[in-house]
């Protein structure tokens, strides 16, 4: 997980789509970039404000957001995790959720591609060597990557042959297929993860997307979260020196892999990624709700005690009340999720697997709560906004559609198990692709 050998080039230097017109309005004016985690926390919602100005439209368009990713690189929320020295921001992972949150509220497609390009540019601290996390994450860092991942784990893995090169060394050559590829066309750089043929060796490696064996397939078109470039990518000869095979190393009989920390800590900072972009979904949610009841529903005149205003309608309040409640008791599950990420990163090389299973328990109690919340936001926004609201003009739909969408992921019903079997009988889930 060196450095890629050939640079990505950046996504503002690819050609713009036909179809994609720059983020609507005027941008902030970024002079310097924000020194505390309040500060980045206030950068995200000023994104937020300029992505939601065109959100639905771009959302039922279906265009390639190149623009939003620009704007998340002009903004500096794309270094936001990166190293001081090289540019970054230097920030934890309790910022960088909340940072997640505040974006989603604004875009929830924006959103997720920023927090699985977190998750990605992280994830040399995770499983590379010493050398390689210094490498990725300076050039990563200086050159703005914005990273993307081919690793749908319910596809059959991409499959490695060991080939030499024209100079006579041996190389890993990827090559299959998957039906999910979040960050797709609009990434400079994209993770991939197979097996070694005839063996159960899997290799991760970061190669740059723009290149002829890697071709998106184009074809994502759901009924939420429509602008994450998450469709179909076929994988036909990447080529990558060993020296890029994450947390592997040269030995006197080939290669082997000693992995940086306890197995993986990749799932349960996706998970929590999750979370955040559910509740920043909901937030999104509750807010155009609000400014819509405040400037347009009507006072329904037929109440026993009719009044002046919806505003001042006793059933609007009392919604209104009741689910925002709600979702600040999510935000504080997820807030105690988040305080575990940072002590397990605080000593990341000696965690132990009570510390990852305690952290994955309540990241699945925080997740399975932001999608009962979340969906329940999005629907009953409805009871206090009125008939009017259905309008596709309003595009109140966006938000459910979202976290509707994304919520599938991997089925809750199992999440919650997983916080029972912990409850009832003191189980901590065995670490997989989805625990």
């Amino acid at each position: 997980m060196t450095a890629p050998t050939t640079p990505p080039p950046s996504t503002s230097s690819l050609p713009p789509a036909a179809d994609t017109p720059a983020v609507p309005g005027a941008r902030p004016a970024w002079a310097e970039r924000p020194t505390t985690p309040e500060g980045w926390i206030e950068r995200a919602r000023q994104v937020a404000t300029t992505l939601a100005a065109d959100a639905v439209e771009r959302d039922r368009a279906l265009q390639i957001p190149r623009a939003e990713v620009d704007l998340l690189k002009e903004s500096g929320l794309v270094t936001l995790l990166g190293p001081v020295e090289h540019g970054g921001a230097g920030q934890n992972w309790t910022t960088a959720l909340r940072v997640v949150r505040a974006v989603s509220a604004g875009d929830g497609s924006i959103g997720q591609l920023l927090g699985y390009h977190y998750l990605w540019a992280w994830a040399a601290r995770l499983v590379g060597t010493p050398g390689q996390i210094a490498a990725v994450e300076e050039q990563a860092t200086r050159e703005q990557w914005f990273f993307g991942g081919a690793v749908n784990p319910r596809d059959d893995d991409l499959v490695i042959s060991l080939e030499r090169n024209a100079d006579g060394e041996e190389e890993l050559v990827y090559r299959g297929e998957k039906s999910f590829s979040t960050g797709g066309r609009i990434s400079d750089v994209t993770v991939l993860e197979g097996v070694i043929e005839g063996t159960d060796d899997h290799v991760f490696a970061i190669v740059p997307t723009q290149q002829p064996a890697i071709r998106f397939k184009g074809d994502w078109d759901t009924l939420g979260q429509r602008l994450t470039e998450s469709g179909g990518v076929v994988i036909d000869g990447v080529r990558v020196p060993w020296a890029a095979a994450a947390g592997w190393v040269a030995t006197e009989s080939g290669h082997e892999f000693r992995p940086r920390v306890y197995n993986t800590l990749n799932v349960p900072l996706i998970q929590i990624i999750f979370v955040n972009l559910y509740l920043g979904i909901a937030e999104g949610a509750l807010a155009t709700a609000a400014a819509y009841t405040r400037d347009r529903t009507r006072p329904w005149p037929y109440a026993h005690d009719p009044k002046p205003s919806a505003t001042e309608e006793f059933h609007v309040l009392a919604t209104y009340g009741e689910l925002r409640s709600k979702l600040w008791a999510a935000e504080a599950l997820a807030e105690r999720a988040a305080g575990l990420i940072e002590a397990i990163n605080a000593h990341a090389d000696t965690v132990t697997p009570e510390e990852r299973g305690e952290a994955e328990v309540v990241i699945a109690a925080a997740k399975q709560v932001a999608i009962e919340v979340g969906l329940e936001v999005g629907t009953r926004v409805y009871d206090v906004t009125g008939a009017r609201a259905t309008a596709s003009s309003v595009g109140l739909d966006i938000h459910w559609r979202n976290l509707r969408t994304h919520s599938l992921h991997d089925p809750i019903a199992h999440k919650k198990a997983e916080v029972g079997r912990y409850a009832l009988l003191g189980e901590l889930p065995a670490p997989s692709w989805y625990t």
